[in-house]
């Protein structure tokens, strides 16, 4: 797909990945809708775009809430006349121990809040959003792609029973999605990052930061512009579908 003059919806687009996704985009000439929660973060990443030279626009948009997808969605598909893209990376993390066991008793259990508001924006927040896009590029009759951000630690992480769990979904649902949109012409793949620096690790203390990059064959932490470059090679190889980018550094959970 050449992305010039395309609209490309990211989900969480308002700081971190999705923010540098969307800027990058930008410079190649894509229109881009930007969903996130925060309006400031939105505005920001919206005049950055325009900068670029991009027509941008935001959406304060809950992913999990689907009458707020459907709403969101069909303006944008108003606003700019179609929908060429979507890049489903609105995600959050709530971590913690299925079970944490000290001094002969259980000190503290992964509650039900905690898997359920992960499942609730990291699973059911992109099927919506990919079934609305899907909506649309189908209606259109174009060319489309959806790209997922998985994440390595869809193969488990200790302490991500509730993340790992969703992020595992979300590769499984861009292989389905890839096997079952191909006859509209809409390609699906996912990027699974390793640890790129963004506002998360930014709260971590430096000698946490050096032993989580010592663990790294490449030894070091990656960059947001390394996941929108990944992004940029599935949105223009039109021979790419239903895998995974593993952006990671060679790291392996």
């Amino acid at each position: 797909m050449d992305i010039k003059s395309k609209t490309i919806v990211i989900t969480g687009g308002g700081r971190g990945l999705g923010h540098s996704m969307a800027l990058a985009l930008a410079q190649k000439g894509a229109n881009i809708a930007l969903l996130d929660l925060n309006q400031e973060d939105l505005l920001t990443s919206a005049e950055l775009c325009r900068k670029a030279g991009a027509t941008a626009k935001i959406y304060i948009t809950n992913v999990a809430d689907e009458k707020q997808v459907e709403e969101s969605f069909a303006k944008i598909k108003d606003d700019f006349g179609q929908i060429d893209g979507l890049i489903n990376n609105a995600g959050i993390i709530r971590d913690s121990l299925l079970v944490k066991y000290k001094d002969g008793q259980v000190e503290k259990r992964m509650s039900l809040a905690q898997w359920q508001s992960v499942m609730d924006v990291n699973l059911t927040g992109v099927f919506l959003c990919g079934r609305e896009a899907a909506t649309h590029m189908i209606g259109q009759g174009q060319a489309g792609v959806i790209i997922n951000i998985s994440s390595v630690s869809r193969a488990g992480n200790m302490g991500q029973t509730n993340y790992s769990a969703a992020k595992a979904g979300v590769a499984a649902m861009t292989v389905t999605w890839a096997k079952e949109l191909a006859r509209y012409n809409i390609r699906c793949a996912a990027i699974a990052p390793g640890f790129i620096h963004t506002e998360i690790l930014d709260a971590m203390k430096p000698e946490a930061l050096d032993k989580m990059a010592a663990g790294i064959p490449l030894k070091r932490i990656g960059l947001p512009e390394e996941i929108a470059q990944s992004a940029l090679f599935i949105f223009e190889n039109d021979y790419f579908t239903g895998r995974i980018i593993e952006t990671d550094g060679g790291i392996r959970l």
